[in-house]
């Protein structure tokens, strides 16, 4: 299953939210919705500075972190971006992987 990186900023709105229902509220939220396309959340950790919530979730496809993606960002509660993960594994099958590639000028 695709393994993604998620890391979010509350906006003000979020926050007010995030201080009514607590972080245990949040994380029911995350589960709910990641469970119910399929997926599982690996990890959910708070933070403070640039973002204030770190996720790594897996998918059974990317269109549904891009279903999850589209539908968070519409909300206006969180500013978020996802990262796909690769494994070492993955990346080892890549490099393998025959690539014909011009740079530009050359």
């Amino acid at each position: 299953m695709p393994k993604f990186l998620i890391q979010a900023a509350y906006t003000p709105e979020g926050t007010k939210g995030l201080l009514e229902e607590g972080a245990g509220g949040r994380r029911a939220a995350v589960d709910e919705v990641v469970t119910g396309l399929g997926g599982t959340v690996e990890a959910m950790y708070f933070a403070f500075g640039e973002d204030d919530l770190m996720c790594i979730v897996d998918f059974p496809d990317p269109v549904s972190m891009a279903a999850v993606s589209l539908r968070v960002k519409a909300s206006g509660a969180l500013r978020t971006r996802a990262t796909a993960l690769l494994t070492v594994e993955e990346i080892d099958e890549a490099a393998r992987r025959q690539v014909s590639f011009r740079p530009p000028g050359a």
